[in-house]
């Protein structure tokens, strides 16, 4: 399976000269847990960085909450972004966001543009499809078998 046909497409994204703020209600306002920073060229978006919940938390509000207000999003976002093509398979990424310890990859087109977004989440919902197709998969087999022998 490839990267484009389990990431999701609708993305929440924001521009760089938004502020924190607006940036975590766009996550509210979506139900997810990133936005995507993005530049827009020829009326596409390209990533330039990803800003977590987790990092409005842990780096500004846990640390520094009383400039929270006057923050901008390109102030604190992740810039060293990794992510994915679309082509490329399912496992190669989650190896990549194994090593490098994150949750949330976006998926580029292969002249880089936004497609969408890989999240651990999404990842351990298609291992859990394929487990309980496998385990179905066991127990036919065993009810068969069983019914053979009688």
């Amino acid at each position: 399976m490839t990267v484009g046909e389990l990431c999701v497409r609708q993305v929440a994204v924001v521009r760089k000269d938004e502020t924190v703020i607006e940036a975590a209600r766009c996550m509210r306002e979506h139900h997810v847990g990133c936005v995507i920073v993005v530049e827009e060229r020829s009326g596409e978006y390209f990533p330039a960085g990803i800003l977590t919940d987790r990092d409005i938390v842990v780096s500004i509000v846990a640390k520094d909450p009383a400039h929270l207000a006057v923050l901008t999003v390109g102030d604190v976002m992740t810039s060293d972004l990794t992510t994915a093509r679309e082509g490329e398979s399912v496992a190669e990424v989650f190896k990549r966001m194994r090593d490098r310890s994150i949750r949330r990859v976006p998926v580029v087109s292969e002249r880089g543009a936004l497609q969408g977004v890989l999240s651990a989440d999404d990842l351990i919902e298609y291992l859990c499809e394929e487990l309980t197709d496998l385990a179905k998969l066991i127990a036919h087999q065993q009810r068969r078998e069983k019914e053979e022998r009688a």
